[in-house]
């Protein structure tokens, strides 16, 4: 099954451009942080509708580069200088996770044996962060988090987001990040999901950490447009390069010359807020003999009900060119639906829907057929306190089994998950 999407793409931007020229959307949101409660001495409950779900006023928060009115008096202690703003107390905050896990997913070799099984899998600690984040002037914050331990891998520590962030370059009113994200951002953070169950699509077409820069510029009161470049390589590759002299090391975290290219046209119509994405890059082809050029673009629809009701949807489509050889070009697409229901201060109900058609490379003998999903998953929440929650959740692979020798959907992924989500 193809889709032509360019023409639908085209025709849906110029309905953008001509309905939204009189706002304001912002790019992205910051990860639940405590950091920004005990900054200005008020409840988790201010900005979030259910950690770490954002409501109405916490996405006006992240709009206002994370800071709110009167921030200096209210944060930073008084310098005597005006080039100089501390935070009263050190930025500095966690969040811990934990889990039991029952599942049916196991490990397959290239011959589609069934080489380990695992039932039952205790995950606690699954990840530890720290992170900070404070503003430096009228226009200028920062935000990082680095995870401690991630699913048991135990001495490792691995930043992700880490930006820099202007509000306002030159007085221009176009905004400025800079930094480690992911291009994901743009649409739906995955960080700010309240399923433990990912936003698998976004990691199939490869736009979630990079290195790279945003610009952000509003259109009227209602819409933004959000142009950037980034490395194109994730944030793992990096390549070492030769030195004249002797032990002179030095790296490259790009490991070549191509870059990624993206951009997201945004607004509001009502209460519902939507967007156009488009990601031009290169990655590794099936041989990894070579870079083949990348093009990924999807639309993105989401709506805020009272800020207890939150409904979010997401369709991309991904072409690979020259990807199985020289003149052949694939195409897939997939996407996810997800509703979360805050019913009470106490329990809030998640579900989540994952679905991946591999398309051109179903019948590829690569390891590309794997892309088909067809996950349900749904979650309840039971929040003990504001920033402490019990999460039970369940998910159901739905699509078909399809054994060929490690390369297709060899197993089901089914999963029962009950544990802890602390954030302080």
């Amino acid at each position: 099954m193809k889709i032509c999407f360019s023409v639908v793409t085209r025709s849906i931007l110029l309905l953008w451009i001509v309905l939204w020229t009189n706002g304001l959307v912002a790019p992205g949101e910051a990860l639940a942080n405590p950091v920004f409660a005990r900054q200005y001495n008020m409840s988790c409950s201010v900005c979030h509708a259910a950690f770490p779900r954002l409501n109405t006023f916490g996405q006006n928060f992240v709009k206002e580069n994370l800071r709110l009115p009167g921030w200096k008096e209210q944060t930073g202690i008084d310098t005597d200088d005006e080039m100089l703003v501390l935070p009263k107390i050190p930025p500095i905050a966690f969040r811990v996770q934990g889990y039991a896990q029952s599942r049916s997913a196991d490990v397959a070799n290239d011959t589609g044996t069934i080489t380990q099984q695992s039932d039952y899998d205790l995950q606690a600690p699954y990840l530890i962060k720290l992170f900070s984040t404070a503003p430096l002037s009228d226009y200028l914050s920062y935000y990082f988090y680095a995870m401690m331990a991630e699913k048991g891998a135990n001495g490792e520590i691995l930043v992700e987001d880490a930006w820099i962030s202007h509000s306002n370059i030159f007085n221009t009113g176009v905004g400025l990040m800079a930094g480690q994200f992911q291009l994901s951002d743009l649409m739906f953070p995955r960080e700010t999901r309240l399923t433990f169950q990912d936003f698998i699509p976004y990691r199939m077409a490869g736009i979630t950490y990079d290195r790279g820069v945003v610009f952000s510029h509003a259109i009227g009161r209602l819409a933004e447009l959000d142009v950037g470049i980034s490395n194109g390589n994730g944030i793992t590759q990096q390549s070492t390069l030769n030195s004249a002299g002797f032990k002179r090391p030095d790296h490259a975290f790009d490991n070549n010359r191509s870059k990624t290219f993206f951009g997201r046209l945004g607004g509001e119509l009502g209460s519902v807020s939507g967007g156009i994405f488009i990601a031009e890059g290169k990655q590794e082809n099936a041989s990894n003999n070579g870079l083949s050029k990348s093009h990924v673009q999807g639309i993105d629809l989401s709506q805020n009900i009272n800020d207890n009701i939150f409904w979010f949807a997401q369709y991309l489509q991904v072409t690979w060119k020259d990807f199985l050889s020289v003149d052949k070009n694939v195409s897939w697409f997939g996407g996810f639906v997800g509703v979360d229901y805050v019913y009470s201060d106490h329990w809030v109900f998640s579900g989540l829907y994952n679905y991946a058609d591999a398309n051109d490379l179903s019948n590829s003998g690569t390891i590309y057929e794997g892309i088909a999903l067809n996950s349900l998953s749904g979650a309840v929440s039971y929040y003990f306190m504001r920033n402490a929650k019990l999460l039970i959740e369940a998910n159901v692979d739905i699509q078909k089994t399809d054994v060929k020798n490690g390369v297709g959907h060899d197993t089901k992924e089914h999963y029962l998950l009950a544990g802890f989500d602390i954030a302080f």
